[in-house]
């Protein structure tokens, strides 16, 4: 019962896609500070510094561009670190595992039937 729960668990899939939503949502936490105390204000800066740095105005409505450009980042950055970090290492696990299990070898003929074969072999010529 033990080695049929291990074996659904080492599916790969399954594995994956769970550290994948807890690694991601602890870390996007992070990038996502990360993010909006530095990279923001550096977009913000790029587009004109000031209170409406990064964003426009239409009829007196502000567009915040820099937002979404740091969104952006931030998938990016939690996107790389679940794929290098957790994908790529299941996926090499996954591979050796596939290596180690060997093709089972051809089953030996056995002694009677070869011997029947190479009869009916003569026979047939």
């Amino acid at each position: 019962m033990i080695k049929g729960f291990r074996d659904f668990l080492m599916r790969g899939n399954v594995v994956d896609l769970a550290i994948a939503v807890v690694i991601g949502a602890a870390f996007s936490g992070i990038v996502t500070q990360l993010t909006k105390s530095f990279i923001e204000p550096l977009i913000k800066l790029v587009g004109g510094g000031g209170i409406h740095g990064g964003s426009f105005i239409v009829n007196g409505v502000a567009f915040d561009w820099s937002a979404f450009i740091n969104v952006l980042i931030n998938f990016v950055i939690v996107a790389a670190v679940v794929y290098f970090l957790i994908v790529v290492p299941m996926n090499k696990i996954t591979a050796r595992r596939a290596k180690g299990v060997a093709t089972p070898a051809p089953a030996a003929i056995p002694e009677d039937i070869a011997l029947l074969r190479e009869i009916r072999d003569l026979l047939k010529k």
